[in-house]
């Protein structure tokens, strides 16, 4: 099938910063076709916050941001910053309300809602919407941007913004299309790995502690040297673990792993205690009844199936010896093992578990101000697309929503 369209602005991707470049540079008066390879535009959308869609989140700094050159985002991040996301979406109809942390999310408890919004706005102010538009190539000539499609079509259009995000949950429709059409015209990408993901550890009990929460701290060690650390909920996995401190450091682990370093995982299991105020209350609980069975006499204090695994790597060999004979050394290398528990990272789980993409298209040639190429005048980038990722709570949506709105208004405004 050949059959050739025109439009002022075509955006690549219809995903949250897609929609969002999409809306901008309609209201700024140009005319609109989102390009989307899913049956239906916001797929994404509606998996965020846990189907409840964290939009922002009021506590954002650029510290939250990570790449090559954090601080390209700080502009756009300005000029749609968290204030106006809040005033767009009531404006659409999202009423919303702030959580823990700072997270943002609509009333409705639904990422439905903003998708529905979302769809509404695009319907209302007249943006084309093709679905099932698989790009293929997009060509460049002396007047215009020729976007072919994989059924034959050609959308001709005078301005292209590229949001076809990373490769973050494919399941999702992200497969990295958008980084060889950015190739193609020249641009670096920085290699892409997954981020806010699990993480896999080099441990042989995995099997026998899976399935355990615990509030910790967990922290990232790169040559014996702390380099980032979380709080929170985490749970051991067969492969090793997840929660949402994990997710939060994956992407530290992540980094130094895409340079070949060794990285190691410390766990704290009993954060709430110093080492010496835990010695001191185990000492007196071990003591307190001496006659019960070592391993047993943890159940209360710890999971009770982690209590045969900490024993085993703290060096004692028979879990089952009566409390009271435990050695001084003993306690000691159970107070370190609930302390400070060393794990060699072996790398993160893969694509489909990951909620966001870490490297894209080198942000050095692309115009901050606009999000414009610096290469190729006319074409546009916004969302994940870039090396720019955020961490967990709402973050990365922001970012969708700033550079989709600034490339979008930019790319409207060159008209």
């Amino acid at each position: 099938m050949s059959v050739e369209l025109l439009t002022r602005v075509a955006v690549i991707g219809g995903g949250a910063a897609g929609i969002m470049a999409a809306i901008a540079a309609r209201h700024a008066g140009a005319g609109v076709t989102i390009l989307e390879k899913n049956q239906r535009v916001g797929k994404k959308i509606l998996a965020t916050g846990n189907g409840r869609c964290n939009l922002t989140n009021v506590g954002l700094e650029i510290t939250n941001y990570h790449g090559k050159d954090p601080e390209f985002a700080r502009e756009a991040l300005s000029r749609f910053n968290v204030r106006k996301t809040i005033d767009f979406f009531e404006y659409l109809g999202i009423t919303h309300k702030v959580e823990d942390g700072g997270k943002v999310f609509p009333c409705s408890e639904q990422a439905s809602s903003v998708l529905d919004v979302m769809r509404y706005e695009l319907d209302e102010t007249g943006v084309k919407v093709i679905c099932e538009a698989d790009v293929k190539e997009i060509r460049k000539n002396a007047r215009e941007f020729v976007v072919n499609l994989a059924d034959g079509r050609a959308i001709h259009a005078d301005r292209v913004i590229i949001a076809t995000g990373g490769k973050a949950a494919p399941q999702l429709g992200s497969n990295g299309s958008g980084y060889v059409l950015a190739e193609k015209f020249g641009h670096k990408i920085i290699k892409p790995f997954p981020a806010l993901v699990q993480l896999k550890l080099a441990a042989k009990f995995l099997k026998q502690v899976k399935g355990i929460k615990f509030a910790g701290y967990a922290e990232i060690i790169v040559n014996n040297r702390p380099v980032a650390g979380a709080r929170g909920e985490i749970l051991f996995a067969e492969y090793g673990v997840s929660g949402p401190p994990i997710l939060s450091l994956s992407r530290k682990a992540g980094e130094y792993m895409q340079k070949n370093q060794k990285v190691h995982l410390k766990l704290s299991l009993i954060d709430y205690l110093s080492g010496r105020k835990l010695e001191e209350y185990l000492s007196r609980r071990l003591q307190t009844r001496p006659e019960k069975p070592l391993a047993f006499s943890f159940v209360g204090f710890i999971n009770k199936r982690l209590a045969p695994v900490v024993l085993r790597e703290a060096g004692i060999a028979d879990a089952n010896k009566p409390a009271g004979r435990i050695t001084a050394g003993e306690l000691g290398n159970i107070v370190r093992i609930l302390k400070d528990w060393r794990f060699e990272i072996t790398g993160t789980t893969s694509w489909p578990n990951a909620q966001v993409s870490a490297g894209g298209v080198d942000v050095a040639e692309v115009n901050a101000q606009t999000l414009e190429s610096k290469i190729v005048s006319g074409l546009y980038f916004a969302g994940e697309v870039l090396d720019i990722d955020g961490d967990c709570g709402g973050f990365n949506l922001q970012w969708a929503w700033s550079s989709g709105y600034v490339a979008g208004e930019s790319a409207a405004a060159r008209l």
